[in-house]
């Protein structure tokens, strides 16, 4: 009986220190990605080059209720954690678990952000560590406002539309200050799959999209 104890609490370590080994190649091979992509463009001309788009919206003319749209439906506690949300990864990792598959990726938006900004075609683990690099510099050289304000202005609200701007007037036909209550909520609920929410394909689903939207709004004190 020693014996097979003695056998499982060596499968036990060799499984630890392959999982370290395993952990600490992916954060090195991220690591690197992460200063590839910062060499080859700096944080500073990723972020002039939102700023130079079209329809760029700047933080202070971005309705207040977008903005809280946003934070309610993808990261509700944006403005009180760093670039990453420990809690929203463990919360993650514990649904993913129970669906046996990747349902839920716990991201922030600060993260989402570098993303946008830098990986959105990497492989995926190696490109979540280099996110989180990211998104530390953006912390930790931007105000909340600021990365929220850039993060409207390069998601993806499908149909071809990039950017609350671009969105606004190609969906509604007018700017960002003329949007109303309906539009927005409509609006903040696209980019979480924009090719399943687009309104000229799947009003319906954009519809149940807003439901929830306004939902979140009001769970988290936004609207009464």
């Amino acid at each position: 009986m020693k014996s097979f104890f003695k056998f499982i609490k060596s499968i036990i370590i060799i499984f630890i220190i392959v999982a370290i080994a395993i952990c600490a190649y992916v954060v090195y091979d991220g690591y690197n990605l992460y200063k590839e992509a910062i060499n080859n463009k700096s944080i500073e001309e990723a972020i002039s080059e939102i700023e130079e788009k079209k329809y760029f919206v700047s933080k202070d003319e971005i309705p207040q209720t977008f903005k809280d749209a946003i934070v309610a439906v993808e990261d509700n506690r944006f403005y009180n954690h760093g670039a990453i949300d420990i809690r929203s990864i463990g919360r993650a990792i514990v649904n993913n678990i129970k669906a046996m598959e990747l349902v839920e990726g716990g991201s922030t938006i600060s993260q989402q952000l570098a993303k946008n900004m830098y990986f959105s075609f990497e492989k995926k683990f190696t490109r979540k560590v280099a996110e989180v690099f990211v998104a530390m510099d953006l912390e930790e050289k931007y105000s909340k406002d600021e990365i929220l304000s850039y993060y409207i202005n390069v998601i993806y609200f499908g149909d071809g539309y990039y950017g609350l701007g671009e969105a606004s007037r190609g969906y509604y036909s007018k700017t960002v200050d003329k949007l109303n209550f309906d539009e927005i909520t409509t609006l903040a609920g696209l980019p979480n799959a924009p090719s399943a929410f687009a309104l000229s394909t799947n009003p319906d689903l954009a519809k149940k999209r807003q439901e929830l939207v306004i939902n979140q709004m009001k769970k988290y004190g936004y609207l009464e």
